[in-house]
């Protein structure tokens, strides 16, 4: 599998802190990665470098083998690159036909207006259409964001990323705070995404990652402790120790 997204010893100083300490990563094609470590590993920093939020000290962030270390924010959202918050950037007004129709109309280059199904473009029908089809949400498509529960507010922040066509889709925490059932159908819908799309996953929750993630990333006082398979994540030692504690996953 070919890489879509690396990092080449990418550092980040607060002053005298080192908050990202040489991290090498590398993203392939069509994964499904989880990112991990105990508080104050640097997952946040390292998620905020990948997406441009902030600038390295020093590094490289490459997407599909070209250097975006310098690129905006909104660079990197046009190249692929798109995040979702631990809390929910909607706009709880609209409905998620709505908001999922506004992103799908931007990036279709048709402009941001309110959508109408008596003149909106085929394309745009048929892609917000299946979108919402793909997320479940067809059902609920015409009922305000606000009134909706937690989960499926989650469920539509992801989708709206998806409509955005990511090559890259980080997700911070997905389902935190989401019920079980709930918590099941999103993740299993995210895993269920096509194989152009790679997601990066942040979580606390061992049992999401090892449930979702084919590959697991350790990131422990800024540095990379661990990468590689579920199973060897979870019988490394020196991962035990600093994370999973010994208890667990047996």
């Amino acid at each position: 599998m070919s890489v879509v997204l690396e990092t080449r010893a990418l550092v980040k100083q607060f002053g005298g802190i080192t908050a990202t300490d040489r991290i090498s990563f590398s993203l392939e094609r069509g994964a499904r990665h989880a990112l991990i470590g105990p508080n104050g590993a640097g997952k946040t920093t390292f998620v905020n470098l990948l997406t441009g939020v902030l600038r390295p000290t020093s590094g490289t962030v490459m997407h599909g083998g070209a250097d975006i270390t310098k690129l905006s924010r909104e660079a990197r959202v046009r190249l692929g690159l798109v995040r979702t918050f631990q809390i929910n950037q909607l706009f709880a007004t609209l409905t998620p036909l709505e908001m999922i129709a506004a992103v799908t109309s931007e990036r279709l280059g048709l402009g941001s207006r309110g959508f109408s199904r008596l003149d909106a473009s085929a394309e745009l029908v048929t892609e917000t259409a299946d979108i919402l089809a793909r997320f479940r949400l067809d059902d609920i498509m015409d009922e305000t964001i606000a009134t909706l529960p937690y989960g499926k507010q989650r469920q539509i922040e992801i989708a709206a990323a998806f409509a955005a066509k990511p090559s890259v889709l980080l997700l911070d925490e997905p389902a935190a705070g989401v019920p079980e059932v709930e918590r099941r159908e999103l993740l299993d819908t995210v895993a269920a995404l096509p194989a152009d799309v790679s997601v990066l996953l942040i979580e606390h929750d061992m049992d999401i990652v090892f449930r979702f993630a084919t590959r697991i990333t350790v990131l422990v006082n800024g540095q990379v402790l661990a990468d590689g398979a579920p199973d060897a994540i979870a019988r490394d030692p020196a991962v035990r120790t600093a994370y999973l504690g010994e208890a667990a996953h047996g």
